[in-house]
């Protein structure tokens, strides 16, 4: 039991040191981390809706609210109306894409170098197995700690 409590925290401590990282990237960058998270989200180029950003980056939906309303003000953001709903679309307007673009680009380009650097040593199983990792830890702490709208 003692080994597999060492590898459930040796996973969570690189988790932690990942989150650290890019949180410190987003201050050098002069950015807030939710504001660098919502930019990632987006930055995909499809449309987004800020509960669907809420839920998959696990930002309340006040905070993207406010991200977005900042975002709106400065250009970088459209809302669109999804039909007869009150939830809108996100989209990045063109300003917003290149400042999305200057400050993801060498995040973009250091993920991708750590990727090539882990691929060249270890087999492409391991996101297919950290992502079910990630989805049974979930699913198990929802069962002993319940929270809700989970």
């Amino acid at each position: 039991m003692e080994d597999r409590y060492e590898a459930v925290r040796q996973l969570i401590l690189s988790i932690n040191k990942i989150d650290g990282c890019y949180y410190f990237c987003a201050r050098k960058l002069g950015a807030k981390e939710n504001m660098l998270a919502l930019l990632y989200a987006l930055d995909d180029g499809r449309p987004h809706s800020q509960k669907q950003i809420a839920e998959d980056w696990l930002i309340p939906k006040t905070t993207i609210n406010t991200i977005v309303k900042e975002l709106v003000g400065a250009g970088h953001v459209t809302l669109l109306a999804e039909g007869e709903s009150r939830e809108k679309t996100i989209l990045l307007t063109e300003p917003g894409k290149a400042a999305a673009r200057r400050l993801l680009e060498k995040i973009h380009t250091a993920e991708q170098e750590a990727l090539d650097k882990t691929l060249q040593r270890f087999s492409p199983e391991f996101m297919d197995a950290f992502a079910y990792f990630s989805s049974c830890l979930c699913a198990e702490l929802q069962k002993q700690i319940p929270i809700p709208n989970q």
